[in-house]
């Protein structure tokens, strides 16, 4: 299967809108590779596939309302970056901080790293701080 940039930048803004904002989770079977890696799964957790859908589920659970929106992307070959912001209402425990039921938005910037038109190797650089001194009030 021959993919192009495009092609990556697409599945990209999908993992965004459909799977994370709108839970969509069926739909990693499509755009995750089968030994994809999420940086941002806990050592010890799922691998795979199950660790996106252990990653997504905690979010959502976590996030009330989570939108995820891509700001931007950069591509090269099999890599994209994307610029994006994360929003949603803190129902549960976020960067440490328990649950205050506080609104929060957020800039991210993960890189993603395709083969065959599918994501595997995905990690995320969250702004922890900005999120943390919303959260905090």
């Amino acid at each position: 299967m021959t993919t192009t940039t495009q092609t990556n930048k697409d599945v990209a803004r999908r993992f965004y809108h459909e799977v994370i904002t709108e839970g969509q989770l069926h739909l990693l079977d499509e755009i995750i590779a089968e030994d994809g890696t999420d940086s941002a799964v806990p050592a010890g957790s799922v691998k795979g596939r199950g660790g996106f859908v252990e990653h997504i589920t905690w979010l959502r659970a976590n996030v009330e309302n989570v939108t995820a929106t891509v700001v931007d992307t950069v591509a090269e070959d099999d890599r994209v970056v994307v610029y994006w912001t994360i929003e949603g209402t803190q129902r549960g425990e976020l960067f440490g901080v328990p649950d205050t039921g506080r609104h929060f938005t957020g800039f991210s910037i993960s890189t993603i790293r395709f083969r065959d038109g599918r994501i595997v190797e995905y990690s995320v650089l969250p702004d922890r701080a900005g999120i943390i001194a919303q959260l905090a009030g």
